[in-house]
């Protein structure tokens, strides 16, 4: 039983998405296959090959993949599963969720999104109705086409050793679809998917000016900086940092939720949180029934004395 898992990267590294994804692989099976599809991205596909538990890398190298659009990728995935592929794999991330339907209208198969539980190779949990039911659902196809949500699987380690990278011939390319632009948020903050802490705004912040109060906690605690919806559609940040249903699905050790009501669709991205602390001056907010610890408080005055707290 093939398993392949395709690699979510930038053509120089290698994406941490990928790291649960392996290991939700290995409960499926032992002969696993990354997919690295780009351009001049060989060292991707050796950060691939010194992850834990896979057999191979397979390297597919053109021009038509250095964007990784949905449109060239799919064809390429879809020949692969000719040699033997049961399960294809992608983390369920923008990237995932825009390639894997496609695979799996291409192979007349059903997609199953966001799994968080492996019963066994056809039987899978999912988290439904913005994650107020959790569905199992058995999927008969001959292929499983499948995006992982990266925050139920712990991440896998790297070895020393490497497995064999084996290059592919590259699928023709379509060209019915073109890469336009890319716009790319840089921050020195920790990424919002893998950051060990997050906090987050929300339409209580007031403005995009109000923000920053965030921003300064945020640098003291070393975290990321997330974003409810309602914040996001007001126009005070930016949308990659949106946390919810339509946003990131996030677990962090430890989760601040800044003037958030606790809306069910930002629920869904946070409430696996380890630690959740809610500060909010409706003492009848949603948020305060998920929060492990709750202050009903302005927080244009909590904020200040949190940050001059931090810095003691």
């Amino acid at each position: 039983m093939g398993i392949l898992i395709i690699a979510e990267h930038d053509n120089h590294i290698l994406s941490e998405s990928v790291l649960p994804v392996v290991s939700a692989a290995t409960q499926l099976g032992k002969d696993i296959t990354i997919l690295v599809a780009g351009q001049d991205c060989h060292k991707v596909a050796e950060q691939a090959a010194s992850i834990n538990g896979i057999t191979r890398v397979w390297l597919a190298e053109a021009e038509h993949y250095q964007h990784q659009l949905a449109e060239e990728l799919a064809p390429l995935i879809v020949d692969q599963v000719a040699k033997g592929i049961n399960h294809v794999m992608a983390p369920s991330s923008t990237f995932g969720k825009d390639l894997m339907p496609r695979v799996a209208a291409m192979l007349n198969v059903e997609q199953l999104s966001d799994i968080t539980v492996i019963v066994s190779e056809d039987t899978f949990v999912r988290p439904t109705y913005a994650g107020n039911v959790m569905a199992t659902v058995k999927c008969e196809g001959p292929v499983k086409v499948i995006t992982v949500r990266t925050t139920a699987f712990e991440p896998v380690n790297v070895r020393d050793s490497a497995a064999e990278i084996i290059s592919i011939n590259a699928a023709p390319k379509l060209g019915v679809s073109e890469f336009v632009e890319g716009i790319v948020t840089e921050s020195d903050r920790p990424d919002l998917n893998t950051a060990r802490v997050v906090i987050s705004g929300g339409r209580g912040l007031g403005d995009a000016e109000s923000f920053k109060l965030l921003e300064k906690i945020a640098d003291q605690l070393g975290a990321a900086i997330g974003a409810s919806r309602a914040a996001v559609d007001a126009g005070y940040i930016s949308n990659d940092h949106q946390v919810g249903q339509t946003g990131r699905v996030v677990a962090p050790e430890l989760y601040i939720a800044v003037g958030i009501s606790g809306a069910i669709q930002h629920l869904a991205g946070m409430k696996d949180s380890k630690v959740i602390v809610a500060i909010n001056k409706d003492p009848e907010a949603p948020i305060f029934e998920i929060a492990d610890y709750g202050l009903v408080a302005d927080l244009f005055q909590v904020l200040p004395e949190l940050s001059d707290a931090l810095s003691k």
